[in-house]
């Protein structure tokens, strides 16, 4: 079973007449990249999904006591009542798995931790706060007093209303509250972080690649160049399309290299390109791809504040019945009473839709490498040398299982959704090393 961010039942797509609506908010007299479209749609303070929707995000009242259910049917029963009760967009995995699932990032954590320095943690877009609450619950409980006594965990939301609902659910643990903070501001912004932080600290990231703002590059055939696309009003003022503009955006083309690498490190013989050239014009075909620019600009800022830090990040790595065009494409998803609804072209979203990316986790580890300054672009001729991080990609299960206690989301009859009904989510652990070679 595929997971995805929805209680999810399809009907007939919204009319694009519903473009006149929100045109004037997200794009004005001037085009913008796709990925400030996108990041206006979702994170605007006025109009966007997560400005507007401060119940996006749920919480559960109470813990889902998996082993009182018999089996698949019945948990899908529970959730399927919990969704009609409650006017929220959809429950994140660490709350439908709560505590377990925030348990097992806190034990994670504790088994490479250097305990020799405060315990530093910072969570990116912390939700509704319940990952911190159990993280912080699970190192109250099993590390060393002076471990929690002098740990801070520090949450950099962007939505205010969300903020809010984490001080609220951390604060119901009273010794909690001294040493959690809510930093309001977008994490991708370098002038919010301040000083670099010279110290061992770990970095959470639930959820939040699939809903960083990217952006899309466009080639008429197999050989021709990688264009950038940009959204345009058109004259009607009403409607949207898009713009092709040639590679100046530097983080689009650093992406595009990143992307590239390899395949520029191959020499084609003349031949192959001879052949590849006529093959693309006797069969001409468009590409079209969405680039994690809004990842690799957030762990531009996070190598360059945090140079010691640890990550665990956790996403989406396929996205089933996408309607929208390009490899990684999004879906684009609005729920309205109970009922969610898929758009087949970006530009629909006005704000009242979740945008949410399918994670490649084989480029966010080139990034990554790139980011922390290890990995060279081909035109990179600085004298800094990067470390080389070790990382890892796991299934979700394989995560729970090795530091999880699986036993606690199991059903009478043995079906255990956090393990069967997880495969397209993986976890992404990267820690620094002192290797620069």
């Amino acid at each position: 079973m595929f997971f995805t961010r929805t209680n999810r039942r399809v009907l007939p797509l919204i009319s694009l007449a519903t473009k006149a609506l929100y045109s004037t908010h997200i794009v004005g007299d001037k085009p913008v990249l796709v990925r400030d479209f996108i990041h206006s749609a979702l994170y605007h303070p006025l109009h966007g999904y997560f400005s507007q929707k401060s119940r996006s995000v749920g919480v559960l009242p109470n813990t889902i006591r998996f082993n009182q259910l018999q089996g698949r049917k019945a948990y899908m029963k529970y959730l399927d009542n919990i969704y009609k009760q409650s006017d929220i967009s959809w429950f994140t995995p660490v709350e439908i798995f709560k505590p377990w699932y925030a348990h097992a990032i806190a034990e994670a954590i504790m088994r490479t931790a250097n305990f020799s320095v405060p315990l530093k943690i910072y969570e990116i877009g912390g939700g509704s706060g319940t990952c911190a609450k159990g993280i912080m619950d699970y190192i109250m409980l099993n590390a060393p007093p002076k471990v929690y006594n002098s740990m801070t965990y520090t949450s950099v939301e962007i939505s205010p209303s969300l903020a809010e609902v984490q001080k609220e659910t951390v604060a119901e643990v009273r010794s909690h509250i001294p040493k959690f903070r809510v930093e309001c501001r977008d994490a991708s912004d370098r002038s919010g972080w301040g000083d670099v932080e010279q110290q061992p600290c770990w970095v959470i990231m639930l959820e939040v690649l699939d809903n960083l703002p990217h952006d899309v590059v466009y080639s008429e055939n197999q050989n021709s160049p990688w264009m950038e696309v940009w959204v345009e009003r058109q004259h009607d003022r009403e409607t949207l399309n898009e713009l092709y503009k040639p590679l100046q955006d530097s983080l689009v083309t650093r992406c595009v290299e990143i992307m590239d690498l390899d395949k520029t490190k191959t020499t084609q013989s003349a031949a192959v390109s001879t052949l590849k050239s006529i093959w693309s014009k006797v069969y001409p075909k468009p590409r079209r791809c969405w680039l994690p620019t809004g990842c690799l600009k957030l762990l531009d800022v996070l190598h360059e504040v945090l140079p010691k830090m640890s990550l665990i990040a956790s996403d989406f790595s396929y996205l089933p019945d996408v309607k929208i065009a390009g490899e990684r494409a999004p879906l684009v998803s609005t729920k309205k009473e109970g009922i969610s609804t898929d758009y087949q072209d970006y530009m629909e979203a006005k704000g009242d839709a979740d945008i949410f990316f399918p994670t490649d986790f084989w480029l966010l580890e080139r990034i990554d490498h790139y980011c922390s300054g290890w990995l060279k672009l081909q035109d990179d001729n600085s004298s800094k040398k990067g470390k080389k991080r070790r990382t890892i990609t796991l299934e979700t299960s394989a995560f729970m299982e090795e530091f999880g206690l699986p036993t606690k989301t199991r059903t009478k009859d043995g079906y255990n959704p956090l393990l069967d009904d997880f495969k397209n989510t993986k976890f992404y652990l990267s820690v620094p090393t002192h290797n620069t070679k």
